[in-house]
């Protein structure tokens, strides 16, 4: 029983990891995608 209470806070943690990592992942892809669009004014 106690360690299946462990395991929400741990599950917790790693999908809130997850998500931050896919943020960073796709404001690095959003940033990466502007520099061409820019470029392309200039």
């Amino acid at each position: 029983m106690e360690k299946s209470v462990d395991l929400v806070p741990a599950m917790v943690v790693f999908l809130a990891a997850v998500h931050v990592i896919a943020l960073v992942y796709w404001i690095y892809r959003l940033a990466s995608d502007r520099p061409p669009q820019r470029k392309k004014s200039q």
